[in-house]
């Protein structure tokens, strides 16, 4: 079984404590370079207009792409799982994991990525920002989704072969699932919905919803789980499976 998760904008050091012999390096290392390239010659006030963003975090990510250096090491990255601190990575709690549960983690997680395509939790990543939305122009085409589609379609079916999984997870948002092929991926995909209770009804609710996805992907870690029926299990913050609401692709959790 392989989970995806989307990265997060927020970025912060956690030191979780990891062994530097399992830290490894984006496969898709060299694409990220092209990007960088055309993100270079922006100028901040372009930047802040392409991602709508202020005027202090353009500077920011304007500094970030001048300073990316395609050799990644320990020196200058950091593992994405160490770096990534928004809801669905406070949710999983990386830093609370022990080894084995991290490295089954580094087995299971797949991180999409409008950088790097597709992350391990141990690959080593720069301080960025570059949202799977963004509408940057490139050799491929006119957004991030004809960039990396074939090449992170192929290399999740080459990973999905490797480890011999039948199912793929999918806690990723919308905006970054939706750049899987889903026709060409050789793997049923599972997609757990999260809904709370609002006045006799249930509805998800973003902030809840992210946090929600990081507590699955722990549970899947934490009880090394293959068969998506054990999904059915996760009771963490009180969530419980709707079996009324669910379908075979669907797996809606409330509380």
């Amino acid at each position: 079984m392989i989970v995806l998760l989307s990265p997060a904008k927020r970025l912060q050091n956690q030191d979780i404590e990891i062994d530097a012999n399992l830290f490894s390096t984006p496969v898709l290392l060299s694409n990220s370079e092209l990007l960088i390239n055309e993100l270079r010659i922006k100028t901040v006030e372009e930047i802040k207009q392409l991602m709508s963003i202020s005027d202090d975090l353009a500077g920011l990510n304007y500094t970030r792409y001048h300073d990316w250096q395609k050799n990644h090491t320990i020196k200058n990255s950091q593992p994405a799982i160490n770096l990534f601190f928004g809801d669905a990575y406070k949710g999983l709690d990386a830093k609370s994991l022990d080894t084995k549960i991290l490295q089954i983690l580094n087995n299971k997680l797949i991180i999409l990525s409008g950088m790097y395509g597709l992350l391990k939790p141990f690959d080593l990543i720069q301080a960025h920002r570059l949202e799977m939305g963004t509408k940057l122009k490139n050799e491929r085409g006119n957004n991030l989704y004809d960039f990396w589609r074939n090449d992170v379609t192929n290399e999740l079916n080459k990973y999905i072969n490797k480890t011999k999984s039948e199912f793929v997870v999918n806690l990723a948002s919308n905006e970054y699932f939706k750049l899987i092929d889903k026709k060409q991926l050789n793997a049923k995909i599972i997609t757990p919905i999260f809904k709370e209770e609002k006045a006799g009804k249930y509805k998800t609710i973003a902030i809840f919803a992210k946090r929600a996805r990081g507590l699955m992907t722990r549970f899947i870690a934490e009880n090394n789980i293959s068969n998506p029926e054990y999904l059915k299990a996760f009771d963490y913050d009180n969530y419980t499976i709707s079996e009324e609401m669910s379908k075979s692709n669907e797996m809606v959790f409330i509380r």
